[in-house]
């Protein structure tokens, strides 16, 4: 896992609108990425409405936010679609930002045991140096949260 002070590993990938981002074309501005298990499941719906919700107060803190999960461009884009989603959701099938950022992890549901997405979000700053990192995040009031600390409230 990256650590506060590091400088967060770079990244080419494909958006949900079918483009490309990459993280260091963003120096200069902070970014906000969230990771998350699965689109469409309900922890990661309360996390991306939440983030939807608050988008334009993070944009106003020259702050990007990014969602990273496994699934595919199209399953994000229904996921968009069905809830109103304005937030950018990256799809990492190769697991080019998973691995680097260290949240594919083993996981335990029901007593099964498991590789997958640990819910965590990092913070990078203007410098793209990691500044926070919330691990094993609760869905609920985690946007709220994460704009505390952008805004410096």
């Amino acid at each position: 896992m990256v650590c506060v002070g590091q400088k967060a590993p770079d990244f080419t990938i494909q958006t949900d609108e079918g483009k490309t981002f990459t993280l260091s074309d963003y120096l200069g501005q902070r970014v906000v990425i969230y990771f998350y298990p699965k689109d469409d499941t309900p922890g990661c719906t309360i996390e991306a409405i939440a983030f939807t919700k608050l988008k334009a107060q993070f944009e106003a803190a020259n702050t990007v936010i990014l969602g990273v999960s496994k699934d595919s461009v199209e399953s994000h884009q229904h996921f968009c679609t069905k809830y109103d989603l304005t937030v950018q959701l990256l799809s990492d099938n190769d697991m080019a930002i998973i691995e680097p950022y260290g949240v594919w992890q083993e996981k335990k549901n029901y007593g099964k045991t498991y590789m997958g997405i640990s819910r965590t979000t990092y913070l990078i700053d203007e410098d793209g140096k990691i500044a926070k990192v919330w691990k094993n995040v609760k869905a609920e009031g985690h946007a709220e949260a994460v704009y505390k600390v952008v805004s410096g409230e």
